[in-house]
């Protein structure tokens, strides 16, 4: 039965009386209870809506964080991915680097195709290298007390030559006298070196190597006192490098000469030295600086102080230990200022520079040792590069010119004036590269000291007087070299040599040279 409303109820007479009010009672209150229960539940759905949209929104909350934490994990999955593909592009890229390559069996072979053998002797020679650096792993290496890693470098060169005209030194001549020639072979010119890697100090790596050859040991007829040679001191450095920034320590030639002609039958003594190769190796003590003015260009800034020998004749030797310069009490001084490339040993380069140095003879005399520079490097066209130096100077005898002389003197019996020696040369050079294990240079030299100087005054120096009366020196040179490997190197030379005394005729001389090398 539906509830009833006790107000019809009682609009009907039902509720008359005790017992009809009592059925009115008992009649509406189930409805009473029903309408009760509803607002109660009403309450209880209210406070659950509440509690539920609380529960949602933490809910929510949480997701979102999961799914910013899911999508980062992504992210780093995908960064790890793109590492292992980049590590393994690289793995397969050295594997073929170092696997030598295959001629394919569906490839048809000619019978009379005359590269299947230098294929053949290509692979072998790439297979035997790839053994000797499999080889190189197993070995003991060099070590040093410091620890760090040394290398051990060389070059076991043998030169044959033919002089058609006397020379100074047979094996390495560069300068003409009259007499006449000879023919031998020489393995005096032989190089060893030890290259070193040190620790990092203040942002620096350090780096040092050392160089020695076996052509010491001059006797007083510019010979040399045994077959074998002695052990001589050729060049040194140790340097700091930052990112723009170098400096060093070094026995070498002089910064205003950065490069230098290419030739294997003139190792001991230098292409050119003497006829405008400013080559001589002195102790110097300096800085480098590179400022980049662009993406494909860079000045560099260099300084240096010298302590410059007296002029080296062979067969010579100095009047005291002290050297002109050292007498002075003063350091020589030098400087380059160079456009170039990007890259050290790429692209074009063009630099000026400067040289002082004070001298003092063993009497008292003064006089000033200086020189202007000029040096460049050219790429060209078809593999070809052009590079060079020029000078005009004084007293350049310390620097490898001047005619193996410094200064001249006059004296009137009791009293002597010193007059330093002006000098002008320079050297220029023609390389092609047919390839990469061919090459073929052409280079011309001169030094040139002003005849008139020495036709005036007496001077006095040690040593042969083929050099006391040089006043020009001339060479030039051509040749090829060629390396079937990495580690052979073979050059057959053509030189000319035009030495002119102050006064009389000048001496013409040929020189043929054969170099074989291995290097290691």
């Amino acid at each position: 039965m539906k509830p009833t409303n006790m107000m019809t109820l009682m609009r009907r007479g039902v509720c008359i009386g005790p017992v009809g009010l009592m059925l009115c009672v008992v009649a509406v209150f189930p409805g009473v209870l029903q309408r009760t229960g509803h607002a109660q539940q009403t309450v209880s759905q209210a406070t659950s809506q509440e509690s539920t949209a609380q529960q949602i929104q933490q809910l929510t909350l949480a997701v979102a964080n999961a799914q910013a934490q899911l999508e980062a994990s992504q992210k780093q999955i995908r960064d790890l991915q793109r590492q292992l593909s980049a590590l393994q592009e690289r793995l397969a890229t050295d594997t073929a680097a170092q696997t030598p390559p295959e001629i394919p069996a569906s490839t048809p072979v000619a019978a009379g195709d005359a590269n299947v053998p230098r294929q053949i002797d290509v692979l072998r020679e790439q297979q035997a290298m790839q053994q000797s650096q499999i080889a190189t792993h197993e070995q003991i290496k060099v070590e040093s007390e410091s620890k760090y890693p040394v290398k051990i470098t060389g070059l076991i060169l043998l030169n044959g030559f033919v002089n058609t005209k006397a020379t100074d030194v047979i094996q390495a001549p560069t300068v003409v006298v009259k007499g006449d020639g000879s023919t031998g072979a020489s393995v005096r010119q032989t190089v060893l070196g030890l290259d070193a890697r040190g620790p990092h100090l203040f942002g620096a790596t350090s780096r040092a190597d050392l160089r020695v050859d076996f052509f010491g040991g001059a006797s007083s007829q510019g010979g040399y006192s045994s077959a074998g040679g002695v052990l001589r001191l050729r060049t040194a450095h140790a340097a700091m490098d930052w990112k723009n920034t170098e400096a060093f320590v070094e026995l070498d030639r002089p910064i205003l000469n950065p490069n230098s002609p290419t030739s294997l039958t003139a190792v001991a003594t230098p292409a050119l030295a003497w006829s405008g190769n400013l080559w001589s190796w002195n102790p110097q003590i300096g800085i480098n600086q590179n400022l980049a003015i662009g993406p494909w260009a860079r000045i560099k800034l260099q300084a240096a102080l010298i302590d410059v020998a007296d002029p080296t004749i062979p067969g010579g030797t100095n009047k005291s230990n002290a050297s002109l310069a050292e007498r002075s009490r003063w350091p020589g001084s030098e400087a380059r200022v160079a456009l170039a490339g990007a890259k050290d040993d790429a692209g074009p380069e063009f630099g000026v520079g400067g040289y002082f140095s004070p001298h003092r003879t063993s009497g008292g005399a003064r006089f000033n040792a200086w020189a202007g520079t000029i040096d460049y490097r050219l790429p060209m066209p078809a593999r070809f590069e052009l590079s060079g130096s020029f000078y005009r100077g004084q007293a350049l005898g310390g620097l490898g010119g001047g005619g193996y002389k410094d200064y001249i003197y006059s004296s009137d019996g009791s009293n002597y004036s010193i007059h330093a020696l002006d000098d002008v040369g320079g050297w220029a050079q023609l390389k092609e590269r047919a390839g990469e294990r061919l090459e073929f240079n052409a280079a011309f030299g001169i030094d040139n000291v002003f005849a008139s100087e020495l036709r005036l005054h007496y001077y006095d120096l040690p040593g042969d007087l083929s050099y006391q009366s040089l006043a020009r020196n001339r060479t030039f040179f051509s040749n090829v070299i060629y390396s079937p490997s990495a580690y052979l190197l073979f050059s057959l030379e053509y030189r000319r040599i035009q030495s002119s005394p102050i006064m009389g005729s000048s001496e013409n001389g040929n020189v043929w040279g054969l170099a074989a090398g291995y290097k290691f």
